[in-house]
C-alpha cells in the first residue's frame, strides 16, 4: 500500500516507459508503467518478464526486490526498491564482474530464446533491415560480415540490453535495472550490447576506447567467450548499425552519429 503522503518524480533516462520514484515515510520505490507506443526489432519490452526475473535473482544483490506487479488500462507495471547510484561511467572490469556472475547464475524460467550464432544474428539484422526505406539501407547490406560461427551449445539467462544507463554504481555495488528483454541465450550478446560504440556514446557520451574493451573481456575471465565475441564482434556491430538507422528512420535523430560509429566498428 502507497502513503497518502507520497510524491511522485519523474525519472529521466529510459527511452521506451514512464518511471516515477515513489517516495513516502515508509519506502523508497520505482514504479515503472509500460507504455511503448511501437514495437522494437531488437529490445523487447514485456512487463512480465521484468517481474520474473526481478523475482527469480531477489536474493543475488544485484537487483532490486520487487514489491508488486499488475496492469492499468491496457498497460502493465511493475514497483519495485529504488536501487541507489547512478548510472555507469567507468570501471569495465565491475560491469564485466556482474555479467559473469548473472551468466553462471541457473536459471528455471521460461523464457525467450536470443540469436544464437552468426546465422541467427543474420537473420535477425536482415529483419530489421526490411524495415528500413533510405538509401543507407543497401549501403549496411554491402557491409553484410562473411564468418561463420556456430551457435552456443549451452545458453544461459542473459539481460538482454545491459547498456549504461541501466546499470547503477554506488558504494554497495553494481545494480542492474530494467529486466523487460531477458533472454535464454549466447552471453556474448550482453557483452556486445554494453562494449557497443553506439549504445555507450547514446548512454554515456562516449564509445570506450579498445584498451577498455580489452580490460573489461580480460576482467570477464572467460576465454571460451570472449573469443567467441571478438569472432561475433562484426556481426553485432552489423545488426547495431541496422538497429541505427531503423531508429534514425522512426523519428529518433540521436540515433545518427550512433550508426556511424557502428559503420566505423565494421
Amino acid at each position: 500500500m502507497i502513503d497518502s503522503g507520497v510524491r511522485f518524480d519523474v525519472l529521466y533516462g529510459g527511452r521506451s516507459n514512464r518511471v516515477w520514484r515513489v517516495l513516502s515515510r515508509r519506502s523508497d520505490a520505482v514504479l515503472k508503467l509500460y507504455c511503448a507506443p511501437f514495437r522494437n526489432p531488437l529490445f523487447r519490452n514485456d512487463a512480465q518478464l521484468e517481474a520474473n526475473c526481478l523475482r527469480e535473482l531477489g536474493d543475488t544483490g544485484f537487483v532490486p526486490k520487487l514489491r508488486a506487479t499488475g496492469s492499468f488500462g491496457k498497460a502493465n507495471w511493475v514497483y519495485y526498491d529504488h536501487a541507489p547510484g547512478t548510472p555507469w561511467r567507468n570501471g569495465v572490469e565491475n560491469v564485466a564482474h556482474l555479467l559473469r556472475q548473472l551468466h553462471r547464475h541457473p536459471v528455471s524460467l521460461d523464457l525467450p530464446c536470443g540469436r544464437n550464432g552468426s546465422e541467427a544474428l543474420n537473420q535477425h539484422t536482415l529483419e530489421v533491415l526490411a524495415s528500413c526505406q533510405s538509401a543507407e539501407t543497401e549501403r549496411l547490406f554491402a557491409q553484410r560480415p562473411q564468418s561463420h560461427v556456430a551457435p552456443l551449445a549451452d545458453p544461459c539467462l542473459i539481460h538482454g540490453d545491459p547498456v549504461a544507463g541501466n546499470i547503477l554504481q554506488s558504494p554497495q555495488g553494481l545494480t542492474l535495472i530494467d529486466w523487460q528483454c531477458p533472454a535464454l541465450g549466447d552471453p556474448c550478446e550482453d557483452l556486445a550490447i554494453f562494449l557497443s560504440p553506439a549504445m555507450q556514446h547514446l548512454y554515456r557520451g562516449t564509445p570506450l576506447s579498445e584498451t577498455e574493451v580489452a580490460q573489461f573481456l580480460a576482467a570477464y575471465g572467460q576465454p571460451e567467450i570472449t573469443g567467441r565475441y571478438l569472432s561475433l564482434r562484426p556481426w553485432f556491430a552489423w545488426r547495431m548499425a541496422a538497429y541505427c538507422l531503423w531508429r534514425v528512420e522512426n523519428g529518433t535523430p540521436d540515433y545518427a552519429p550512433a550508426l556511424e560509429l557502428e559503420r566505423a566498428a565494421l
